[in-house]
């Protein structure tokens, strides 16, 4: 298992918080050290291989595997990596899990693309059946970047700056009518290492990749625990690693608890381990709701 640097736990700052308020995303720099990076990006374009060898990948050669713990469980480090979970105990507080995450590898097209409309918030039904505008964060994504994406056109995350608090967007009739993207959409560039946090509701998406570089990335949402799952973890406790991984870890994995929709709901803090670890080091907040027990 990756071991990783532990520096201390540190919330986000108020600039951070400003700038994630007032864009719904923030990028941040050089979050992944070099063997961390190297670690990731073997991990992922192994299991890449794989799925290739077995027939798995998509009609343009590209992967996008959910539940990736449950399947490339080297990248556990990931979930908790003290540079990157403060973003999400720091906005989401303790009682949350990870509820939707994916590997992604996209080689060079080949073929140009016809546009079509690909924007979108995370969140599925969230966006249909929630009635308030706007409408509630509820969970926040980390994007891990394994490759070079400094430049556009390299299959860049897309994004709409300051779209979160939109709740719909002017496009096509359908999906399969060619469609431009929308005005002010930013794609944005990040070196491998560097990490993207963005709120669900923003609208994004992913340009084409026409580039020599292959685009390796790994996306974990974060989301209180009341809410389901849509990773497919179940059989992870009985595996050999889950001895390797911490409690937190676990909690995150959906592996922690006594069963009953209570302990979800957050009315048990002091046997929740991240509730534990934030209260150790003095991070419970009064300021931030999420934070008070």
């Amino acid at each position: 298992m990756t071991q990783v640097e532990a520096p201390s736990w540190t919330p986000m700052s108020a600039e951070e918080r400003e700038a994630f308020e007032r864009d719904g995303y923030i990028v941040v720099p050089s979050v992944l050290n070099e063997s961390e990076i190297e670690a990731g990006r073997s991990a992922i374009l192994g299991y890449y291989e794989k799925a290739k060898a077995e027939g798995k990948l998509s009609a343009t050669g590209a992967l996008h595997q959910l539940s990736p713990i449950a399947h490339v469980p080297e990248l556990a480090f990931l979930i908790d990596h003290p540079k990157a979970f403060k973003y999400i105990w720091s906005l989401l507080g303790w009682n949350l899990h990870i509820y939707h995450s994916h590997i992604d590898v996209h080689p060079k097209l080949h073929e140009q693309q016809k546009e079509f409309w690909h924007w979108h918030q995370d969140g599925g039904r969230q966006n249909r059946e929630i009635e308030t505008d706007p409408r509630p964060m509820l969970s926040v994504k980390l994007a891990y970047w394994f490759s070079d994406v400094s430049e556009t056109g390299r299959g860049n995350f897309t994004v709409l700056p300051g779209s979160h608090k939109t709740n719909w967007l002017p496009g096509p009739p359908n999906r399969s009518t060619p469609w431009p993207q929308p005005e002010g959409a930013v794609q944005i560039t990040a070196n491998a290492g560097d990490l993207v946090v963005f709120d669900r509701r923003i609208w994004h998406a992913r340009s084409d990749n026409y580039s020599d570089i292959t685009r390796v990335g790994a996306f974990f949402g974060y989301t209180p625990r009341w809410i389901a799952m849509r990773d497919e973890n179940a059989d992870l406790p009985n595996r050999p690693e889950w001895a390797n991984l911490t409690e937190v870890q676990k909690q995150l994995l959906g592996g922690f608890g006594n069963g009953d929709g209570d302990h979800q709901w957050g009315h048990y803090p002091e046997t929740t381990p991240l509730y534990g670890a934030l209260k150790e080091r003095g991070l419970l907040d009064s300021s931030i709701p999420a934070l008070i027990p």
